[in-house]
């Protein structure tokens, strides 16, 4: 007789009898689970990487305005120069304006200029305007009498006469600028046409031609990355003592 203990158990799976591969559902739960593992990890990154670069902007914004603030402060009483700090431009009122047909500017224009180049190349070289200062745009604007091509061509020629009269001193003798900040005019100052664009208006929205006819200076400040990279700097011309300006 055959005691309980000696009877044979059934005999379990074996080891190799167990399956290996793990069931399909399984392998696309573990795989769906390490894809939200990555995307979470890349979301973060991306949102860090958006955070800081709105704090960079924001930070350029404050120092930019600085650098207006300061400009507009110094001209806050002068009789002509205004200093705008929301579309960084300077205008230059009655002095600032051209005749019919004409791109001279009174005489009243050297004189303000004569205040105002000074100020724009030292705050251009401060620490804040080395960091964001890029160029000023001289800009002439004509009204709408007259065809396209022709006010392109006047409009350049009264930005050109305001160049003429910052590098030339036969234009304008209450400039007097020595050779390193006649250098700085050249590298930062640049002369460009605007053709009736910007005519003004009055406050029935009708044309103010005689408003219209003026010169104004269009500040402009590096981006992030341009500030990051920086720009190439402009080439030395031949006699940068004896500019002579060619309009009559």
């Amino acid at each position: 007789m055959i005691g309980p203990l000696m009877r044979r158990r059934p005999r379990g799976r074996s080891e190799g009898e167990k399956p290996f591969w793990i069931s399909y559902a399984d392998l696309m739960t573990a795989m769906m689970t390490l894809f939200l593992a990555a995307m979470a990890v890349t979301m973060v990154a991306i949102t860090r990487e958006v955070q800081q670069e709105k704090v960079k902007e924001v930070v350029r914004a404050e120092e930019i305005k600085q650098i207006c603030d300061g400009l507009e402060a110094r001209f806050s009483t002068h009789p002509y120069i205004r200093v705008d700090c929301v579309d960084n431009r300077i205008s230059f009122g009655d002095a600032g304006r051209f005749g019919h047909n004409d791109y001279r500017l009174p005489p009243e224009a050297g004189a303000s200029l004569a205040q105002l180049v000074p100020a724009v190349l030292e705050t251009a070289d401060n620490e804040l305007g080395r960091k964001w200062f890029k160029q000023i745009v001289i800009e002439g604007f004509t009204d709408t009498d007259g065809s396209y091509l022709y006010n392109l061509h006047l409009s350049l020629q009264r930005s050109e006469w305001v160049m003429c009269m910052l590098l030339d001193p036969r234009r304008s003798s209450d400039l007097k600028l020595s050779s390193a900040q006649l250098q700085r005019v050249r590298d930062l100052f640049l002369a460009g046409g605007v053709s009736f664009n910007g005519a003004k208006r009055d406050e029935g929205n009708n044309e103010d031609k005689n408003a219209s006819r003026r010169v104004e200076l269009r500040l402009q400040f590096y981006g992030l990355k341009e500030q990051e990279v920086g720009v190439p700097t402009r080439p030395t011309f031949a006699s940068p003592t004896d500019d002579r300006c060619m309009l009559p």
